[in-house]
């Protein structure tokens, strides 16, 4: 199976995309579906006429499901396959305009930064082989400084002839000889003084921080005093051609083009993961901690259906920007949201609970399954872990028995499970010789049933 996360978003079909998320996700069909969908129909409306193309909103979606069931690792593959800007965002953590706390227009300010910083780096790699000659070229100044006029004067007087080369090798000459040993890391243990540029004073980031983005990014510009400086460093030659590289890196990119592009690409291809939505459904209360929630709602409300939010970057629309919520929805449901803003969340799909079933999937079959991960970390101490399949049903069955005797944490069990089953050997392992390890449902059950049968103390291990 090809890996779509590097290729044309034309090649990312419903099909071609559910098959990239059942590589990672176990079950879960009808919300893949639903995903793969709406990320198609992003590609489509591109590739419609302009005067329709704006009219065209996306289709925002609900899923609903207990936790640990595959909400955010969904969201999350869906844009590494699309390699659109994303932001994982929870709404508990938003307070309505007035109360103490971040406003909801600070997670496109977020999603705002965070295209920005996705797009400098794709421009990084683009002039890295420039950035790395122009900061070789330092280095040999450096090394090789240019002489100086007086120095000129007496071996290039007027009216005397020039001394034959021969006799005093040329300074290119010398330059290049330079150029080779440094390429060929002879030069390595040597050091250089070089100026660096200093970061930024730490009270505007402490500004920008809390969401005043705009706030911080004025006060740097009127107080020059607040900007970062220079600073003179002795270091040896590869950390020396490491920092002026990025440094050369950052004067060759179009910050311009930069902005443009990363503002582009948050209002035409830009996902919001709004987790735990179910937290501020509800109506208010008169008094207490959920004061807030439905005023929550409602600054939410412009921001889904399309408005402009002020960023350091500029105005940015999220006309079209893809908003995917979720939610357990234990003890509210979605019919408890403002209906103006059910109405902007068109598609709704369910979760299934997980069971021993498909635990035994989720530790097998996926290319990042727990087990293959345990095992290459077992590998860098020359310790070779191999599972039988009994193991596996064990690891399973337990981790599901937990889920059903205490709070339902999903696949999350599996994490804590796996964690403890493992802990002594992942303690000894520097120690012992190399050797293969076979995990069998003996070896599970010695080092779990235990924790099993003493209920309070499975309660808080596992």
């Amino acid at each position: 199976m090809t890996d779509l996360s590097s290729q044309d978003t034309t090649q990312l079909t419903p099909r071609a995309i559910v098959e990239q998320l059942d590589r990672y996700i176990i079950g879960q069909d009808d919300a893949k579906r639903a995903v793969a969908i709406a990320l198609r129909n992003r590609w489509r409306r591109q590739q419609v006429a302009d005067d329709l193309r704006d009219e065209i909103a996306p289709k925002n979606i609900i899923m609903i499901g207990p936790t640990g069931v595959g909400k955010t690792e969904i969201a999350r593959r869906l844009a590494r396959l699309s390699q659109a800007p994303f932001i994982k965002v929870e709404a508990s953590k938003y307070t309505e305009v007035g109360y103490m706390g971040r406003d909801v227009d600070s997670m496109i300010r977020d999603l705002t930064e965070i295209a920005v910083s996705l797009v400098r780096q794709t421009e990084e790699v683009d002039v890295q082989d420039r950035a790395r000659e122009n900061a070789e070229e330092r280095i040999l100044d450096l090394l090789l400084p240019a002489p100086t006029a007086q120095a000129r004067s007496f071996t290039d007087r007027p009216g005397e002839p020039a001394e034959p080369q021969s006799a005093v090798e040329g300074p290119d000459a010398t330059r290049e000889k330079l150029r080779k040993l440094l390429l060929a890391g002879k030069m390595d243990e040597r050091k250089v003084e070089i100026e660096t540029q200093e970061g930024s004073n730490p009270f505007v980031e402490i500004i920008s921080n809390s969401g005043v983005e705009e706030m911080g990014f004025n006060l740097g510009n009127m107080l020059p005093g607040m900007k970062g400086g220079t600073k003179q460093r002795k270091v040896k030659i590869p950390e020396a051609l490491d920092l002026l590289t990025a440094e050369e890196s950052q004067k060759l990119i179009d910050m311009d083009k930069v902005v443009r592009d990363a503002v582009g690409r948050v209002e035409q291809s830009g996902i919001v993961f709004l987790d735990e939505i179910d937290k501020i459904a509800g109506r208010e209360r008169a008094q207490g901690p959920d004061v807030s929630r439905e005023g929550v709602q409602r600054d939410l409300l412009p921001i889904i259906e399309g408005s402009t939010v002020t960023t350091k970057y500029g105005m940015v629309k999220t006309d079209h920007i893809l908003f995917i919520a979720a939610g357990a929805f234990h003890v509210s449901k979605p019919s408890d949201l403002i209906p103006e803003l059910q109405g902007r969340f068109p598609i709704r799909v369910e979760l299934g609970s997980l069971g021993a079933e498909e635990f035994v999937r989720i530790l097998t079959e996926p290319d990042n399954a727990l087990t293959k991960q345990y095992s290459a970390l077992m590998e860098t101490e020359d310790i070779e872990l191999e599972y039988r399949q009994d193991s596996i049903d064990t690891i399973a069955r337990i981790a599901a028995q937990v889920n059903q005797t205490h709070e339902n944490i999903g696949a999350r069990r599996l994490h804590t499970v796996m964690e403890k089953l493992l802990e002594e050997l992942s303690f000894e392992a520097p120690d012992l010789p190399r050797q293969k390890i076979l995990v069998t449902q003996e070896y599970v059950e010695q080092r779990l049933t235990d924790i099993l049968e003493n209920e309070d103390l499975s309660r808080y291990i596992l």
